[in-house]
């Protein structure tokens, strides 16, 4: 606001003293920080009521919670050692599972700050954002192809690219200044279109900064648990191992936070290919990215524009295997799926990946396969791919017999 008239000399006035960057005016409380602590077990425990370590903690929820308070408040809190493991579905890869305590101070977190670094974000960043997954990352590129290739009359290409290792390279302390960056911007910014009430009115910004180092700058490697075999990790390759990643380098997947972080660090590309490149339409989803573009010479130009800023920016490479140009005529795979003009389809990796499941089904009861048939049946609906369900489906002798494929699939014609 500003009283601006020809009486004062058009000079600006501040009506209101301004939010000084470096502090916060809310203080968070110790019953506050409690509070807070509650709502974000009540999402650590959602769906993995059950689980053995949930339990073990419920038993004594009040103690738990609050010894988990004091060390937080007096900034005393320090993650235990995760657990590392192998899983294979949909592809081999290294998780590290946070204990169950670490898991809700990352829903803390989370709670915290997600809405704040969402404001951040392009429209059309798509990954771990409420509303915007794979389906919704889809049909933006649809809707992208369409607007440059003017429905399809046009000549028109997908520019695709990907980051080798993303995970395993992210620099932990380049991200903590991404985050601190981010946050100290976005103090003085308001919260609600109602504009009464701004970022540090309502967070504690120290204490937000204090859980963002302590995060970030984890190291899950040290003194971590190794389930399984040594045999388990054959076959996977370094870039996507933490154990192999350069020092003070790398994010578990599996976290809740990694997820988070993940979209902050590369906000920055983000924010360079639609604010100094100019791409239009643009998208990404996680390390995953495209460009549609109708000059398939400046399409190309990009690439060394794209990995110069990766590499003197945020310390990453583009992976040159995965760097494809492609005409829209042909079409173009994207998150599992194909897009061929004025219709989508499942990728055939998916399809591939979902009759592998199907036949491990087909050997269960009936009780058993319900769901997850109801499951595949609802993510192949949502585009072009009826005969699909039909052959996968009507063609299994468990599935095919006793009106099972009238009632799971045409349900979802």
């Amino acid at each position: 606001m500003n009283n601006n008239n020809r009486n004062n000399g058009q000079s600006v006035r501040a009506v209101r003293q301004p939010l000084p960057e470096t502090d916060s005016v809310f203080r968070l409380t110790r019953e506050g920080l409690m509070a807070d602590l509650r709502q974000a077990f009540l999402d650590a425990r959602r769906h993995k009521g059950g689980k053995p370590y949930v339990q073990r903690f419920e038993a004594r929820l009040e103690e738990n919670l609050a010894e988990l308070c004091d060390e937080l408040y007096e900034r005393r809190y320090r993650p235990r050692p995760s657990q590392c493991f192998i899983i294979t579905d949909p592809k081999q890869r290294e998780v590290f599972a946070a204990d169950f305590r670490d898991r809700i101070v990352h829903h803390l977190y989370y709670n915290y700050t997600h809405v704040l670094y969402e404001r951040t974000f392009i429209h059309d960043s798509y990954s771990c954002i409420p509303g915007r997954g794979t389906h919704y990352g889809v049909a933006r590129l649809a809707r992208h192809i369409r607007q440059e290739s003017q429905g399809y009359t046009v000549p028109c290409y997908v520019l695709k690219m990907d980051i080798r290792g993303y995970f395993m390279h992210i620099d932990r302390r380049r991200l903590l200044g991404i985050c601190e960056e981010t946050l100290a911007g976005m103090a003085p910014h308001y919260v609600s279109p109602s504009r009464d009430r701004r970022w540090g009115d309502v967070l504690d910004l120290g204490f937000v900064r204090y859980l963002t180092e302590v995060i970030a700058l984890l190291d899950p490697t040290r003194d971590c648990r190794m389930a399984g075999s040594a045999a388990d990790w054959h076959g996977l390759p370094h870039d996507k191992s933490l154990f192999h990643s350069p020092p003070g380098c790398g994010l578990p997947i599996g976290n809740l936070t990694s997820q988070l972080f993940s979209n902050v660090y590369l906000n920055v590309l983000d924010q360079y290919m639609k604010r100094v490149l100019g791409c239009r339409h643009y998208g990404r989803y996680v390390d995953d990215f495209y460009v549609v573009g109708a000059d398939r010479g400046w399409l190309l130009s990009l690439v060394p524009q794209v990995d110069a800023l990766l590499r003197g920016r945020l310390g990453l490479e583009l992976h040159e295997g995965k760097t494809t140009l492609s005409s829209v005529w042909h079409g173009v795979e994207f998150l599992g799926h194909w897009l061929k003009p004025h219709r989508i389809y499942a990728s055939r990796t998916s399809v591939r990946r979902i009759g592998r499941k199907l036949e491990r089904l087909a050997a269960c009861a009936p009780g058993e396969w319900e769901a997850p048939l109801n499951s595949y049946c609802g993510l192949l609906a949502h585009w072009q791919n009826y005969r699909l369900r039909r052959h996968l489906l009507a063609g299994n002798e468990a599935f095919g017999a006793g009106g099972v494929f009238d009632q799971a699939v045409r349900h979802y014609r």
